[in-house]
């Protein structure tokens, strides 16, 4: 019979046996040392299996994280675990109480953008940007500050200001121009893309996401895939179909006719639109890497084009409403 705390409540997953709690950071296997070993084992092997499902599934990763917190909520790793699962999975009002626990226990501001995204997807806009100017005071980070921006837009837009969120992505942009992570000042101009999409200016959201898509060289965002979508470069494939058998080929089929079928293929490869693609920069030229392509519309009189200059294009910054 399990140890009290230890057993299983209806409806949550099992214990995942055979997981290596080697994989967990060292800081986890710090806290977790605090426990029992009993208890350390059940609570490592929930917390790794809800890191590994975190993405695929949410809802069974914010289960597991659940399940360790039931046996070690004071571990500030536990509450952290439920909050990112939770918010993971939508259930945002479980994730600002674990995020505000966390803060107590922790204090620090790294948890606030989150916060701040939490009370707007409860429809609390008012607290959503207090949150966010409570942040922006406490000078954060670089990559801090840009959640703080996304979600401070994202909250305009929701209120139907979509001026003033354009207005508040193309003032960070242009503040921290060569400043920064690479990840950051894409997700800045990715966000700024969709903006710009979303108000109907396709052309304009075309470049900056592709301005986003060279700075985000490992592919955390899906910039390449919206710049072709937006330049009709969409390839729907049926998988079923292709896995169907190859047809049959009359064995007496000479080479002049295998020649036409690689004759063929190559015509279709031909046909295939093109697409400019900027190879990978030197080291030497790292600063002309991060730079977007040039824009005049924009540009002050005088100014030169530097490293994370605006894209191309006639897409003006949006007037402040």
């Amino acid at each position: 019979m399990p140890r009290p705390g230890l057993a299983a409540k209806e409806n949550e997953p099992d214990t995942p046996q055979d997981m290596d709690l080697r994989e967990l950071p060292r800081a986890v296997r710090a806290e977790l040392r605090s426990l029992s070993q009993e208890t350390a084992e059940i609570v490592g092997a929930h917390l790794l299996k809800a890191g590994e499902l975190v993405t695929s599934d949410p809802q069974l990763a914010y289960a597991h994280a659940e399940a360790a917190r039931r046996r070690a909520a004071r571990l500030a790793v536990t509450r952290e675990a439920t909050g990112e699962t939770a918010y993971a999975a939508g259930e945002y009002a479980v994730a600002l109480q674990e995020f505000r626990a966390l803060r107590r226990m922790n204090g620090g501001t790294e948890f606030i953008a989150v916060m701040a995204d939490c009370e707007r997807a409860l429809g609390r806009p008012d607290r959503a940007l207090k949150l966010v100017r409570e942040g922006l005071d406490a000078q954060p980070d670089f990559n801090q500050r840009v959640e703080l921006r996304l979600v401070e837009a994202g909250t305009r837009l929701d209120q139907g200001q979509q001026a003033e969120a354009l207005r508040v992505l193309k003032a960070e942009i242009e503040a921290s121009a060569g400043k920064g992570s690479r990840a950051g000042r894409a997700r800045l101009r990715y966000g700024y893309a969709d903006l710009l999409e979303q108000s109907g200016d396709a052309t304009g959201a075309e470049r900056w996401f592709a301005a986003a898509a060279a700075l985000d060289t490992e592919g955390e965002t899906d910039a390449e895939d919206r710049v072709a979508r937006l330049q009709g470069i969409v390839l729907d494939l049926d998988e079923d179909a292709l896995a169907g058998d190859a047809p049959e080929v009359d064995a007496a089929e000479d080479e002049d006719g295998q020649q036409g079928a690689d004759d063929v293929g190559d015509t279709a490869a031909d046909e295939t639109p093109d697409v400019d693609t900027d190879p990978e920069p030197d080291e030497d030229e790292e600063e002309d890497a991060d730079a977007e392509p040039d824009e005049d519309a924009d540009a002050e009189p005088g100014e030169d084009a530097d490293a994370d200059a605006e894209p191309d294009g006639d897409a003006p910054a949006p007037e402040t409403p």
